[in-house]
């Protein structure tokens, strides 16, 4: 792989910004940095035209520093002019331009490009005449327009990019650069809302639901298998629709997931719950998909390629969760939209919370959850509460202060010194040595 390329002159640099992208030169008048473009890919030509501008930088005088001046707009002007009606185009087929890893997010890079341009002055017809001051204007507009803080700072950094990406067509610096047009997170502090984890009682009223036959919804039975996936393994809505049976090995119980947000490949064994109902879709299994008409819905595009589907599981999702008489989103102040507060991303937080409540080592939940992500973070931060408090209770003149485990093991210890054993005595012993 080639290398972004510096050439050092008598006087300034020649370089290029980007590998393989535009060459620039960068010296000094009178203390002061400057930098034009040389308007040329090749190093060759940009060297010379870079030598051509020594004399004018060198000198001193007023009369000189003026013909500098009129040189670099020269150069500046060489550039193509960009009607603000051909920015998408341009940008869009621009060799260096983002990629987006969804179609949803490259619609919502043009999205907000148009928006932007929606707000200017019909006046403002030119690119290069876009200026910083239109920004901010714009980053304050976006302010009123009652989004989360998240939502502004992605719009920001999409025309940051589209700016950045067409450097060449403008003489000044991006408008969209300075940090000060992105809002901070603690400005959300006041109206926080996070998702919330299902109880254990929730979550059996969840299967009880799935098994009522009173309650109707398209793909119900497919619908089952998907929330026992995610019961049982924590894995994320997308992973547990797009199963595939080549993941799951019945006979040793075990199942795979390479996670589509992460990448990261994770195995862990099969619940009890979780192989009785796939044992059931067992019965269906018509190709790859454990789940395969839920699977084909979700994969659903419009006519511009955009996923579409992905929204209509997370509806029917949903119905569930409205069924046991919760409601999944709540309004927040400040913001159109409401906030989610029970999903199926919810089945993930129980899932930490479960092993958190059951002692489970966190490097274990690292394991099965794929990341070590603020979702454990949540559920663990009680690590160590017993040892803090028997520390406060020492040091406040109080003493007994003693975990399960420890009690559980001073009782152990009382029964092992007791002159004789009974059966009952016995099967006290293999509760609380966890052996039945």
């Amino acid at each position: 792989m080639g290398k972004k390329v510096t050439i050092k002159l008598e006087t300034g640099t020649v370089y290029q910004k980007d590998e393989g992208g535009t060459y620039y030169f960068r010296y000094q008048v009178r203390k002061e940095r400057k930098c034009v473009s040389l308007k040329t890919q090749n190093q060759e030509e940009a060297v010379r035209k870079a030598k051509e501008l020594l004399p004018i930088v060198k000198a001193t005088s007023a009369e000189i520093i003026s013909a500098h001046v009129k040189v670099a707009r020269k150069l500046a002007l060489q550039a193509q002019a960009l009607p603000v009606r051909n920015i998408w185009q341009t940008y869009s087929a621009h060799p260096q331009r983002a990629m987006p890893a969804t179609v949803r997010e490259q619609l919502s890079y043009e999205a907000t490009l148009n928006e932007f341009l929606a707000f200017l002055d019909p006046r403002t017809t030119e690119f290069n005449s876009i200026t910083t001051d239109m920004a901010v204007k714009f980053a304050e507009h976006l302010k009123t327009t009652q989004i989360s803080v998240n939502t502004h700072n992605r719009k920001i950094i999409r025309l940051r990019k589209i700016f950045e990406t067409l450097r060449d067509y403008r003489t000044e610096e991006n408008p969209f650069a300075s940090p000060v047009l992105r809002r901070k997170e603690r400005e959300e502090q006041g109206t926080l809302v996070r998702r919330i984890a299902f109880s254990r009682e929730q979550e059996e009223a969840i299967r009880k639901e799935l098994d009522n036959p009173k309650r109707q919804m398209l793909n119900k039975a497919e619908i089952k298998v998907i929330y026992y996936i995610g019961m049982y393994t924590g894995q994320r809505l997308k992973d547990c629709v797009l199963m595939q049976w080549q993941n799951i090995d019945m006979a040793q119980r075990r199942i795979w997931v390479k996670q589509f947000k992460t990448g990261k490949e994770v195995s862990l064994p099969i619940a009890e719950p979780l192989f009785e109902v796939l044992q059931q879709a067992q019965e269906w299994k018509v190709d790859s998909y454990v789940c395969p008409n839920v699977a084909a819905r979700y994969q659903i595009v419009d006519e511009r390629g955009k996923g579409v589907g992905d929204g209509l599981v997370n509806i029917d999702v949903l119905r569930v969760i409205k069924w046991i008489g919760l409601e999944p989103s709540v309004a927040v102040p400040g913001r159109k939209k409401k906030a989610t507060v029970y999903g199926f991303h919810s089945l993930r937080h129980s899932f930490a919370s479960f092993c958190a409540e059951a002692g489970v080592p966190k490097a274990v939940v690292v394991s099965i959850l794929g990341a070590n992500s603020e979702i454990i973070d949540r559920f663990y931060t009680h690590v160590g509460e017993d040892a803090q408090r028997a520390a406060i209770e020492a040091i406040s003149g109080k003493s007994g202060g003693q975990s399960d485990r420890e009690r559980i093991k001073r009782a152990l210890a009382y029964i092992a010194e007791l002159p004789r054993s009974t059966p009952e005595i016995a099967r006290i012993v293999e509760i609380l040595s966890g052996r039945r």
